[in-house]
């Protein structure tokens, strides 16, 4: 049986509320799997949930939250032994601060301990086009061990709704954080 999973969740103010929300919904749903779930979120991620959601579900979720300056979060230190962490959206401040070590609030700490623990870091990247620092940003932290995962959804599973398009992003983050999840699988389905 495979060890249950300690994830932190991230969410930023880059457009995309909605891939947070399934993420969210995920992890819930695949409970069995997880120990823990800490989340923590930026300002500008609870306004940008309001605007493009229209709601404040992000208060409806089961997991442990943390002020965005709350360093005696338990994954703001190795020691907490957190396995992953997903940033979803991920805004391109978020990223640039990420790749360069500064640690200037909770976020951007537990990636950098995720990091230097050389556990899994998931980036979920949402913005277009990137600049050339941008991409140079990705390097940085993909040389660093970390996982560029672009809110680029997939169309071959021929998805109906918004949601089904955004399942297609989390259905790989889910993957990657080494979670077991059915969905659609390219020439299995």
């Amino acid at each position: 049986m495979q060890k249950r999973k300690k994830i932190v969740v991230a969410v930023t103010g880059a457009s995309g509320a909605i891939y947070a929300k399934c993420l969210l919904d995920n992890l819930q749903s695949l409970g069995q799997q997880i120990d823990k779930v800490g989340v923590v979120m930026s300002d500008n991620a609870k306004e940008v949930w309001r605007y493009e959601l229209g709601n404040e579900d992000y208060n409806n979720y089961h997991f442990d939250f943390y002020a965005k300056m709350d360093f005696n979060a338990p994954f703001a230190s190795g020691s907490a032994k957190y396995d992953t962490m997903i940033i979803a959206p991920c805004s391109m401040g978020t990223l640039g601060r990420i790749a360069h070590g500064i640690s200037n609030d909770l976020i951007s700490r537990a990636a950098d301990v995720i990091l230097k623990e050389r556990r899994k870091l998931i980036v979920v990247a949402r913005d277009t086009p990137f600049s050339l620092i941008h991409l140079n940003n990705m390097k940085l932290i993909t040389e660093a061990g970390g996982i560029i995962c672009p809110a680029i959804p997939s169309f071959y599973s021929l998805p109906k709704t918004i949601e089904e398009v955004v399942q297609t992003v989390i259905d790989r983050v889910i993957d990657l954080a080494g979670l077991e999840k059915d969905g659609y699988r390219w020439n299995e389905n």
